[in-house]
């Protein structure tokens, strides 16, 4: 009896002796921050660009750290938080590195999902032994990378109340702002989902400033890239210029991504330099997808696909207001795209027009119509078409106020504004009766009938075009926007304005009756 005592003595001495460090019950409420030193990042503010304001606003705080004299002396206090938001792959976690290596502070980095654990208590008890680390190297940084693990809006979790996360929550709400606040502690944060978070989080007092990491414009793209091809071999004909101008759209992460890309396809095609053509292909592979090939088609598909894609190039073309047709393939890329046309902003562009939303409908409908008026047939082909277009006329009749239900906004709901496309509904919620709700869906599809009509009047003006761009497209299977032009130049000529289209009837505004009697035939549409 006493050796199995003993046995089971030793063995339970030996379990808490294996369990005695990080794993040790214990060491649950332990912080799982870990401290950085300027040498260990090497990061500085000189890396990041393309965001000079967001680092404007953030060296402030960094001056304040190195020399919170200046700022005393005139009343001011040092921000207890702030909070870094934006779309994924901004540059949110490179600034805080960067805020690191410049601050010459104590750094404490650590995820918002390191807080959250499964037992009942744990969160609270991290959160409060991280600010008591920090208070005793205090002035130091707190740095929460993805808040919106820890500080969503409390009351919305289906559990209740007094989950862990909202004790969590709560337990960093009173470090940051309490009867015991801690001192000389800045707690900065970052997320893309600033609608979750609860509101008491966002209050002065807590997170005092809210600095905004955007997209950059061009000129902030073409600084990326200079910062991210420093370390590649370019040919003396890359122009960085003209690089930063077709990648409208893209973040930081993106263009890192880039650069990355484009070096591996010259390496593949055992080049010694990177040039324009791989980072043409590198940004078609960002958008588009894979290029595929060997993919074998029927040639029947093959002759729909270039039907379908020539008919979005011709349509494109023949709209005015509508982005400069690039490129139009009907080799396959990605999951499922046969074929794609490519058009390419010329500027960055922050606002769209009536005209214009109706124009990017008008080009996504164009497909589908010309397989109806070539084949008596459409195939599965113009699904995604179908659903972006129908998007963009939802959009407008709800958000936008551009029908004939008025200037009125039907849409409430909690959409991130930093996801593409808007991201999903976060709660939303419908204050309009079901009677608002089918005049809705009549006006959406009204919109869409008179994108068709005008549509199909477009291609049946130009079907000359129409044949030569598809024939050309199953002969050579890619052509660029300058053949597209002389195919269609060629072919009927330039663009002119449809009647009953928006624009006609702005640009029939400021004629006179003589004028129009001595217009051209049109032949085209535009929005």
């Amino acid at each position: 009896m006493l050796v199995l005592t003993g046995l089971l003595a030793l063995g339970f001495f030996l379990m808490v002796r294996r369990l005695g460090g990080a794993g040790s019950p214990m060491a649950f409420g332990r912080s799982r921050g870990k401290m950085y030193a300027q040498e260990d990042l090497g990061i500085s503010f000189d890396d990041v660009a393309g965001i000079d304001e967001a680092v404007d606003e953030l060296r402030e705080v960094v001056e304040f750290l190195r020399s919170a004299e200046k700022y005393q002396v005139l009343g001011g206090h040092i921000p207890k938080g702030v909070l870094l938001v934006g779309p994924p792959g901004t540059g949110k976690t490179l600034l805080a590195k960067a805020i690191a290596g410049e601050a010459g502070v104590p750094f404490f980095g650590l995820s918002g999902s390191d807080f959250v654990e499964m037992f009942v208590g744990v969160g609270a008890a991290r959160v409060r032994d991280m600010f008591q680390q920090a208070a005793q190297k205090s002035p130091c940084i707190i740095f929460i990378d993805e808040l919106d693990a820890l500080g969503k809006t409390r009351g919305s979790s289906v559990v209740g109340g007094h989950d862990e996360r909202e004790q969590t929550l709560n337990a960093l709400l009173v470090e940051m702002d309490g009867f015991g606040s801690n001192s000389g502690v800045i707690v900065m944060a970052a997320t893309n989902r600033p609608e979750t978070l609860d509101p008491a989080l966002l209050r002065p007092g807590r997170f005092d400033r809210h600095v905004l990491v955007d997209r950059p414009d061009v000129r902030g793209r073409e600084a990326i890239l200079k910062v991210h091809v420093l370390n590649v071999k370019l040919d003396p004909k890359v122009n960085i210029e003209q690089v930063a101008r077709i990648t409208s759209g893209f973040c930081g992460a993106d263009l890192a991504n880039l650069v990355n890309e484009a070096a591996l396809l010259a390496a593949r095609n055992n080049k010694k330099s990177v040039g324009m053509v791989e980072f043409n292909e590198a940004v078609e592979r960002g958008t588009a997808g894979l290029e595929k090939k060997k993919r074998v088609i029927h040639e029947d598909e093959k002759k729909r696909v270039a039907y379908h894609e020539a008919a979005h190039a011709l349509v494109a073309y023949s709209l005015p207001n509508t982005d400069p047709i690039h490129k139009v393939s009907i080799i396959p890329r990605g999951l499922a795209a046969l074929g794609y046309t490519m058009q390419r902003p010329e500027d960055d562009r922050y606002l769209l027009t009536q005209s214009e939303l109706e124009s990017r409908i008008h080009v996504l409908l164009a497909g589908t119509i010309a397989e109806e008026m070539v084949y008596d047939d459409i195939s599965t082909g113009a699904q995604n078409d179908l659903e972006r277009a129908s998007e963009i006329a939802r959009s407008m009749v709800m958000d936008y106020g551009m029908s004939q239900l008025g200037r009125v906004n039907y849409r409430e709901s909690q959409r991130s504004p930093f996801l593409t496309g808007g991201g999903a509904d976060f709660g939303a919620t419908r204050s309009h009766s079901e009677e608002t709700a089918r005049e809705i869906d009549e006006e959406v599809r009204r919109i869409i009938d008179t994108s068709i009509v005008q549509v199909r009047q477009i291609l049946q003006n130009r079907r000359t075009s129409l044949e030569s761009i598809t024939s050309r497209l199953i002969e050579a299977e890619v052509i660029d926007g300058s053949d597209l032009q002389d195919i269609i130049e060629t072919t009927n000529g330039k663009p002119q304005l449809v009647p009953g289209t928006t624009a006609e009837r702005r640009a029939g505004a400021t004629q006179t009756p003589s004028d129009r009697e001595n217009e051209p035939p049109a032949d085209a549409a535009n929005q």
